[in-house]
Order: structure tokens, then C-alpha cells, then sequence
């Protein structure tokens, strides 16, 4: 996906360890966003969890505002054009008998998603790209699994490597699919 928008530069670059410059732009790896509030709690996995935001499975919480709000944060402070290079959910994902994997929860996340990005746009962020991780479901470096599935194309592999390794696009290909021909007008 590609939108611009109009925000002139004028501050000099700075680095920071959470942002990559690509020639004089921003790549932004955003999958969750830490927030401190008063009620904490601590989940499964010892991260501190907001109260208010929905978690996945494995404890990632899902935080659509929170990309607008660090897109926004990034540009203000390196006033310069952004790229989110990484962004998705990890879930469990199931073959039907039918051949089929339905994932609408996928397509919500992204979708929200896409819309606070577009809102950023509005705020004036010069947002130049998007891309998700990953397009295809590969092992998920964090618990080494392929039961953790951000893809939009489905592997038939099983957590021992077994399985006969055959693509199958989820119904969250077709809708990204849409949303990339519209330029995320069609969500």
C-alpha cells in the first residue's frame, strides 16, 4: 500500500534503536505498544497488559491506536517519511475439510489497523508504505512454532515440520488483496 501526505521536513535526524533509516526515511516495526496505567497487570508471559486493549493468544495485545499515536510520535520528532515495515497477528489458523482457512480475526486486526494509519495521514504523518509480516506463514521465531501463523497464505505444516507443505490463500489474502488495489479505500 502507498499514500502520501503533505507535512514539510525540517528537523535533522536522529537515531533511535526501535526505527531504521532507509536514505533519509523511517521503517517502523510496530506490533504492540507498551502503555503504563494505573490498574497493571501482568499476564501469562510477564508483560505489563492494559486492562482495556484485547490480547491474542500468545498475550500480544492488539493496539490499532497505539500505531497512530507512535506514527505520529515518530514523525513529530524525525520529521521524516515513514514506512510500516512490519505489522500482523500471530493466530492460530485451521485448514477446513473444504480447503479453506477463514481467519476473519486477521482482517479485523488489519483492518483497524489500516484505519488509524489512515488517520495518522489525516494528523499530517507522511506515512509512504505498509507492509505486514509476514505475507506467508513461516516458523515463528518467538516459541518456534508454526502454530503462531501471521500469514495471509497458509503452509500445511505442523509444529514437527510434518505436513505436505501445500499453499492455501486465507480468506485475510483476498481482503489484503482488495485493500492494496483500492490503496486501503476498500476495507
Amino acid at each position: 500500500m502507498f499514500w502520501l501526505s503533505k507535512r514539510a521536513s525540517t528537523r535533522k535526524w536522529e537515531t533511535s534503536p526501535w526505527v531504521e533509516s532507509l536514505d533519509k526515511k523511517l521503517a517502523v516495526k510496530y506490533f504492540l505498544r507498551i502503555s503504563i496505567v494505573i490498574t497493571i497487570s501482568f499476564s501469562d508471559n510477564g508483560r505489563i497488559s492494559n486492562p482495556y486493549l484485547e490480547s491474542s493468544e500468545w498475550g500480544w495485545q492488539k493496539d490499532p491506536v497505539g500505531l497512530r499515536i507512535t506514527l505520529n510520535q515518530v514523525y513529530d520528532r524525525y520529521q521524516l517519511p515513514v514506512f510500516v515495515a512490519e505489522n500482523g497477528l500471530g493466530a492460530r489458523d485451521v485448514l477446513e475439510s473444504d480447503g479453506f482457512v477463514h481467519d476473519p480475526y486477521r482482517i479485523d486486526y488489519l483492518k483497524a489497523h489500516v484505519e488509524q494509519m489512515k488517520e495518522a495521514i489525516l494528523d499530517g504523518v507522511e506515512l509512504i508504505g505498509y507492509t505486514m509480516w509476514g505475507f506467508i506463514d513461516i516458523v515463528s521465531c518467538g516459541p518456534m512454532e508454526m502454530s503462531k501463523r501471521y500469514g495471509v497464505i497458509y503452509v500445511d505444516q505442523d509444529d514437527e515440520g510434518k505436513g505436505s507443505k501445500k499453499r492455501y490463500k486465507k480468506d485475510s489474502f483476498y481482503w489484503y488483496q482488495k485493500c492494496i488495489e483500492s490503496n486501503g479505500e476498500e476495507l
